[in-house]
């Protein structure tokens, strides 16, 4: 019997949330899924959820801007064990929309947001392309937002991290597409129907109305869209908002 391959997403939240449907659709084609994330409980919840409906998962509790443990989150991820064969598909999913006045931003809070949404990525796509490019094979994809196009008022140091993060996840296409890795970027453009903004926002669902904000069960079925072209018809940028939403 042919022992199921691994996916790896990083920044799993909430089981309303985009890391966590992302965790769910991969788990149902047969993926053993590592769910990482920084709260041990919302990361169990997950699990648990997914093992409840027949899937593989397990936990890691990891800071996606610390060097050491994203390199052991992906040897984890690349061993072939009793949980599954190395990982052939992984997702980045780190960032918070963070906002402030620029005049009284400070330095740390700008390096915060650029750790979270650029320097992170970097780690986890170096760590990606090492693994992945002697196999000639994968697919990597890291979760953009609005502000990965443009910057808006209160939002420079958010723009400035997802902004760099979409150049650099350009430069990784460019570089290790011809290696057969599938680098692909995906633009959230809108908020997402999740516990974050729910919470945060609790009128928006129903000031937009009915599907005015992006079902994470949606864009997770991109993300699998994505992971299961043919690479004669690669895409690497998506983008991905409700039909209300101007642009």
């Amino acid at each position: 019997m042919q022992k199921m391959t691994k996916a790896l997403v990083i920044g799993v939240g909430a089981e309303r949330g985009l890391g966590a449907a992302a965790c769910r659709r991969f788990a149902r084609e047969g993926h053993h899924v590592i769910v990482a994330g920084r709260t041990r409980a919302k990361l169990d919840a997950v699990v648990q959820t997914i093992v409840a409906a027949g899937g593989s998962a397990s936990a890691a509790v990891v800071d996606a801007t610390n060097e050491r443990a994203v390199i052991e989150l992906w040897d984890e991820a690349m061993a072939d064990d009793e949980a599954g064969a190395p990982a052939e598909i992984a997702v980045f999913n780190v960032g918070n929309n963070m906002s402030g006045d620029l005049r009284e931003m400070t330095a740390a809070y700008f390096e915060e947001a650029w750790r979270l949404a650029c320097f992170a990525g970097f780690l986890f796509g170096r760590e990606a392309a090492r693994r992945l490019a002697p196999l000639g094979r994968g697919t990597v994809i890291f979760t953009g937002a609005s502000a990965s196009m443009r910057g808006r008022p209160r939002f420079a140091a958010f723009a400035a991290a997802k902004g760099g993060l979409r150049l650099l996840v350009q430069a990784m296409a460019r570089e290790f597409g011809p290696m057969g890795i599938h680098v692909a970027h995906v633009i959230v453009d809108g908020g997402i129907d999740g516990e974050r903004l729910n919470t945060r926002n609790p009128t928006a669902r129903d000031r937009l109305g009915p599907d005015g904000l992006l079902d994470p069960d949606a864009i997770a079925e991109t993300y699998w869209h994505l992971h299961r072209q043919h690479r004669s018809a690669w895409t690497h940028e998506l983008d991905v908002r409700p039909f209300k939403e101007t642009f």
